[in-house]
């Protein structure tokens, strides 16, 4: 008897009870969605980290100035002031793993465009360098120059939540702005980027020449800044702009071996790379759980298959009669057990990308200048069919093997 026979037969026999058959499969089906469900939601989760750490720039370090001790207490970082903005030039220019460097000065300032008044997240003065290592496009206009820079030109380039909340239209080039009565001429408008990780709306800043800033709003006449930010090369080479930018500026600090360093570089990617394996433990462990139901589901394809036996005995009988071999008996409980798990196998699939698409959607709409990416794994997908096609041949060869080793005589007297 040929396998296309035994799966005909197969499928005969399931037809003949579609309630149970549906009943048995049920647990399969419930395990195989929930493991795509939950795979989904744990890559998804990942994603939007890696998409949120993607917005903050390319290959960000970030370099703070150190901190000193008052009364034998450590301040926090930032408490003294040590760097300048010819430490980020030097950066750019000798250390070979950066791409990039610009000086930062934050201010916290309201700012004013006619009668309407608006109080940025971000007000921050910058060189040139800053849209290349925010990886950040223009909407409107263009960015300010060097020569903006050097001459410390009231010009500024706004995020489109400014835009948006001081003139009501994204293309407001040329409109005049007033952070601390000093006024800026907007040349350029950014793309919009969304919130970030936190939650912080990454397009509520302005940014000016950081000399505009330093000299003209902050009214200082100090060289410091706040922050270096500079960006790698590549991914791979994050670890070694992070030891020539902290060896550079020891030497242009003059510090000592033996001596603590006034300043700390963070390097994001290290935080990207924690969330990432977090990330991927997660979707292993979530799945390993989901498939635990999918082990129950082959339980009951067992205790169901082992019913159909005991009520097909005399069938069972009277094919061993008629000439059947065992294997052939075997093969078509085998064969129904595993048509059983496919089925359920494909029905979950179906139903768990569904689940997917519908909680995306559902958590889009809850969040506030996010959005969850829709991640479907076609490798949990094929992981599960496989392994509930598995679980069907498993559970499916003890009633199976027992079908086949009926005696015939016996069979032929069950009532």
């Amino acid at each position: 008897m040929n396998v296309t026979m035994v799966l005909r037969m197969a499928l005969r026999a399931l037809a003949k009870n579609k309630t149970r058959a549906g009943l048995t499969v049920l647990g399969i089906v419930i395990g195989v969605a929930a493991v795509i469900l939950l795979v989904s939601i744990s890559q998804s989760a990942g994603l939007m980290v890696q998409m949120q750490f993607e917005t903050l720039g390319t290959n960000v370090l970030f370099v703070t100035p150190g901190s000193q001790k008052g009364g034998g207490v450590q301040m926090g970082f930032g408490t003294i002031t040590t760097l300048i903005a010819a430490d980020a030039d030097a950066a750019a220019a000798e250390c070979p793993a950066v791409q990039a460097a610009s000086p930062i000065v934050i201010v916290h300032s309201q700012v004013i465009a006619g009668n309407q008044n608006w109080l940025p997240q971000f007000v921050i003065g910058a060189s040139t360098s800053y849209p290349l290592i925010r990886n950040w496009e223009m909407l409107h206009g263009d960015y300010f120059d060097e020569g903006d820079v050097r001459g410390a030109s009231k010009v500024c380039v706004v995020g489109v939540t400014v835009a948006d909340a001081l003139f009501q239209t994204r293309n407001c080039l040329g409109m005049l702005v007033r952070i601390k009565s000093i006024p800026f001429k907007i040349i350029g408008v950014f793309a919009p980027k969304g919130a970030n990780l936190f939650g912080q709306d990454q397009d509520d800043i302005i940014v000016a020449p950081f000399t505009t800033i330093k000299k003209r709003v902050s009214g200082s006449t100090f060289n410091n800044v706040d922050v270096l930010m500079i960006s790698a090369r590549a991914n791979e080479g994050m670890g070694d702009a992070e030891a020539e930018v902290a060896s550079l500026l020891r030497q242009r600090h003059r510090i000592r071996h033996d001596t603590q360093d006034d300043f700390t570089v963070h390097n994001t990617s290290e935080v990207a790379n924690v969330l990432a394996i977090i990330t991927m433990v997660m979707t292993v462990l979530v799945g390993s759980i989901a498939s635990i139901s999918l082990v129950v589901g082959g339980v009951g394809i067992m205790n169901i298959m082992l019913v159909s036996v005991t009520e097909r005995t005399r069938e069972i009988g009277i094919r061993l009669a008629v000439g059947a071999r065992s294997r052939d008996i075997l093969r078509q409980f085998l064969l129904e057990a595993i048509v059983l798990s496919t089925l359920g196998g494909a029905i979950g699939v179906a139903l768990g990308v569904s689940a997917s698409v519908a909680t995306a959607a559902g958590i889009n709409m809850f969040l506030n200048g996010l959005h969850w990416p829709l991640t479907i794994s076609l490798p949990a997908i094929a992981a599960a069919l496989l392994f509930s096609s598995a679980i069907g041949m498993f559970f499916g060869f003890y009633p199976a093997r027992k079908a086949s080793r009926l005696d015939p005589i016996e069979s032929l007297r069950y009532e």
